[in-house]
């Protein structure tokens, strides 16, 4: 897979960081919202531990030594819970134990401190083509129904249904977003400009269509907050 594409892929996906020094966790976080549509930044391994538990999180990149639950600690345990995430783990210690116990819980990448960029940037290039490898682009919506994101197209009983820029940036925003209920204004803002294009009654019109092409019971109404899609 080329750079390029990678980096095209990259930018879809959302990555949990978490580094317990403040300043750096807010530069590095200025450099992976570059490179990447959504992040995570956290500071200590149990909040973490939580946040992934919560969310849909594509990329690990996490420090070692942490408060609380280190880096080395929470990959282990999602990895016990047969979650293969994939992860990168940061650290200023080459000392063997580390690297041995980190050589066991199948990481991307293994990065001393302080970051070299273009080594993070190679590590979530490969990150990105792991996922994409594994056919993790590729998103069940339910028995008969899949959702392509490095193509933009639904794929039904083995073909292969175009969607609209409507319709692919509101099935994008509720798949990154699928353990939680979509504010209506939110979906809203991403899928029109102009504000006064912005109507209900435009709202259901793209959801109808999108339906129709992904399942009727594929996504939730919840009144009065907003929208949830149900996957498999």
């Amino acid at each position: 897979m080329q750079t390029h594409h990678s980096l095209e892929i990259l930018k879809k996906l959302t990555i949990l960081y978490v580094e317990d020094e403040e300043n750096i966790r807010d530069n590095i976080t200025k450099v992976l919202k570059l490179m990447c549509d959504k992040i995570f930044a956290t500071s200590n391994g149990l909040d973490a531990l939580n946040i992934f538990n919560e969310n849909h999180i594509d990329i690990i990149l996490s420090d070692i030594n942490l408060p609380k639950m280190s880096g080395l600690e929470f990959v282990s345990k999602i990895r016990e819970g047969g979650k293969r995430t994939p992860a990168i783990l940061l650290s200023a210690y080459t000392d063997t134990p580390y690297l041995l116990h980190a050589t066991k819980l199948k990481l991307v990448d293994y990065l001393v401190k302080p970051l070299d960029f273009s080594q993070l940037k190679e590590a979530l290039i490969k990150a990105s083509q792991e996922i994409y490898d594994e056919g993790n682009f590729i998103i069940k919506l339910n028995n008969n129904t899949q959702y392509n994101i490095s193509e933009k197209v639904v794929l039904k009983d083995g073909k292969s249904i175009k969607l609209t820029g409507k319709e692919i940036a509101l099935i994008e925003l509720l798949l990154k977003n699928r353990n939680h209920v979509v504010n209506t204004l939110e979906i809203k803002d991403v899928i029109w400009e102009d504000s006064y294009e912005a109507t209900d009654s435009a709202l259901k019109a793209v959801l109808n269509k999108l339906r129709n092409k992904i399942g009727k019971d594929a996504i939730k109404n919840i009144s009065g907050i907003g929208y949830q899609i149900i996957t498999s």
